[in-house]
């Protein structure tokens, strides 16, 4: 009786101590979407030459606008899928002293397996 008392005490034990890490992926988690949205079709309308007007109305006012002067606007998306690593995605337009759009960078953010200083970035910048 002693016997079974201190296995049933001791299975339990490890169940309640393994529970947290083996079960976490059988827990719920709902994706979080963050910030401003676009298809690559909405990235695709905007061209440089445009005014903020323009591109304002294409697709919407921004995540954040530049707080020092300079007229830059960051369109922002963050993903974070339940069980996954996060995800970022960020357009960043530069508007001249005319407010004419003058440089457009898109930026997606994808993390690695866990290794912040080996994070992939691609920068995609479109010049003329």
């Amino acid at each position: 009786m002693r016997c079974k008392l201190l296995i049933a005490a001791t299975t339990s034990l490890l169940l309640l101590t393994a529970g947290c890490s083996t079960l976490e992926r059988v827990v719920y988690r709902p994706d979080i979407n963050q910030g401003n949205y676009l298809t690559p079709a909405d990235v695709a309308k905007i061209q440089k030459g445009m005014t903020q007007q323009q591109v304002a109305y294409t697709l919407g006012t921004p995540m954040l606008r530049d707080p020092f002067g300079t007229q830059t606007w960051y369109y922002v998306f963050r993903r974070e899928p339940g069980h996954e690593p996060v995800k970022q995605e960020t357009l960043t337009l530069v508007f001249d002293s005319a407010g004419t759009l003058s440089q457009i960078t898109n930026t997606n953010y994808k993390p690695d397996g866990g290794d912040e200083t080996a994070s992939e970035i691609a920068s995609e910048t479109v010049t003329d």
